[in-house]
């Protein structure tokens, strides 16, 4: 029988997991826009005790830190026992009920909002919960479909979700914010898509590419190519002592750390800074904003390209790198931000554009020496770099919460970009005397060359 895809299933896996994980995280990252938006609702309105009329949904600063702080929160919480329910029933149906969570959770955020700022505090560590899942299924992903010659490519067009989930949900929710509609329509908007697409998932992802006819043998012998009986093995149990005490795993965690950090603030604060500081409006903050977060993506898929297809240099020359361009290069532009005059509002986008697409350099380098490591249990890595992330959601806002009293007062944010920028030098240089492209010895993986296939 001939098969509609042919002998690419393992892109429409990649695609729909892609789709799902933008998701996620659009429902969580939709705040940081309509924070803009809410304070001017003056639908229900209080009287403040300087007798001024103000906003429910005007958060003070304080307000706003455990709003994003409970998401770090539940995804921090959430990362090792979901990673656990992964290794144990795949990543279908933990990954399905995760966007459940996630959608309902959403849905009833406007109604919590004019509530009780608790239940919506308890919501938003829901959706951290959730998100918690996103990285380890980027991980099962990778291990059990992407063949060792594709690996990055593989996780840089998932891991473009973060990227994709901003420039959609900045652009749509700045439209229905101006609009008759409303702020809250757009959290009702993000709960409908995101039903479909996990309705999608569930028909669509199957846990072994050898257990479904939908799999031909060519591609099934193309994914396998390479990889150890260990790696193929099914009922693998996870080295944790030994991964969790690899000083290339833990270099790798760190570079990961420090860049997400500096992920965190651009997509968390960048609309802020664009409107507070550089005094955008409103539709153009969601434009720019948008544009910042679309143009670095076309740069990951090709970088992601050219790491899996040169073969004129080494794995490791090339994980050095692009690690260099992606921690290193994004720390140098990051840490110039702050020190750019907001009348030079233009060279502040360019400078926010070049640090992002520096990011999108990362799947050739830390996300590609950690998977040629461990293996078949990267998906334990990559999860790990999840929470890592989830601790930068508590340190960048933290450091922003340190240096920043006043977010229109620009020279305030330069520590901010400093400290990242500096700490982001520091650990590139750690990962030329500690990076490598071979195996670990618990992985059991005889060390094959990565052919072309």
């Amino acid at each position: 029988m001939t098969r509609p895809w042919g002998n690419y299933y393992r892109w429409i896996i990649v695609g729909v997991g892609f789709l799902c994980l933008t998701s996620i995280c659009s429902n969580f990252i939709v705040i940081n826009f309509t924070f803009i938006c809410m304070k001017n609702d003056m639908s229900d309105a209080v009287t403040d005790s300087n007798g001024t009329l103000r906003s429910i949904y005007d958060y003070n600063g304080s307000e706003k830190k455990w709003i994003l702080w409970a998401v770090a929160l539940g995804t921090m919480l959430g990362t090792v026992p979901i990673n656990m329910l992964y290794v144990k029933y795949g990543a279908r149906l933990p990954f399905f009920i995760a966007g459940l969570t996630s959608i309902i959770s959403t849905a009833l955020i406007p109604w919590a909002a004019g509530f009780n700022y608790w239940i919506l505090i308890l919501l938003r560590f829901c959706q951290g919960l959730a998100y918690s899942a996103d990285f380890a299924a980027i991980g099962l992903i990778t291990v059990r479909w992407a063949p060792l010659t594709e690996t990055a490519t593989f996780i840089a067009v998932m891991t473009s979700f973060t990227g994709i989930s901003s420039v959609a949900t900045n652009s749509v929710t700045g439209v229905i914010c101006e609009s008759s509609y409303g702020w809250k329509y757009s959290y009702y908007l993000h709960a409908i898509v995101g039903l479909l697409l996990f309705v999608l998932w569930y028909i669509v992802y199957i846990d072994h590419p050898q257990d479904t006819k939908r799999v031909s043998c060519k591609e099934l012998t193309k994914i396998e190519k390479s990889k150890s009986a260990a790696h193929l093995d099914k009922s693998t149990d996870v080295p944790y002592r030994k991964l969790l005490t690899s000083p290339v795993i833990w270099c790798v965690w760190l570079n990961a750390f420090f860049e997400m950090s500096a992920v965190i603030v651009c997509s968390t604060y960048m609309p802020i800074y664009f409107h507070e500081v550089l005094k955008f409006g409103v539709t153009e903050t969601g434009f720019w904003v948008a544009l910042v977060l679309f143009i670095w993506l076309p740069v990951r898929w090709v970088a992601a390209v050219l790491s899996d297809k040169i073969r004129c240099i080494g794995e490791l020359p090339k994980i050095l790198i692009f690690n260099t361009i992606a921690v290193g290069g994004t720390g140098a532009f990051f840490a110039v931000i702050g020190f750019i005059p907001a009348e030079n509002k233009y060279w502040s986008v360019a400078a926010f554009t070049m640090t992002m697409c520096c990011v999108g350099v990362n799947s050739g380098g830390f996300y590609k020496c950690g998977v040629l490591h461990a293996r078949q249990y990267a998906h334990v890595v990559i999860a790990a770099i999840q929470w890592t992330k989830c601790v930068a959601l508590f340190s960048a806002p933290a450091m922003v919460a340190l240096f920043v009293t006043t977010e229109s007062v620009r020279t305030q944010w330069i520590g901010v970009f400093l400290v990242f920028g500096g700490l982001m030098q520091i650990t590139n240089l750690l990962s030329y005397c500690i990076f490598t492209d071979k195996p670990a010895e618990w992985t059991n993986s005889e060390e094959k060359p990565v052919s072309k296939a």
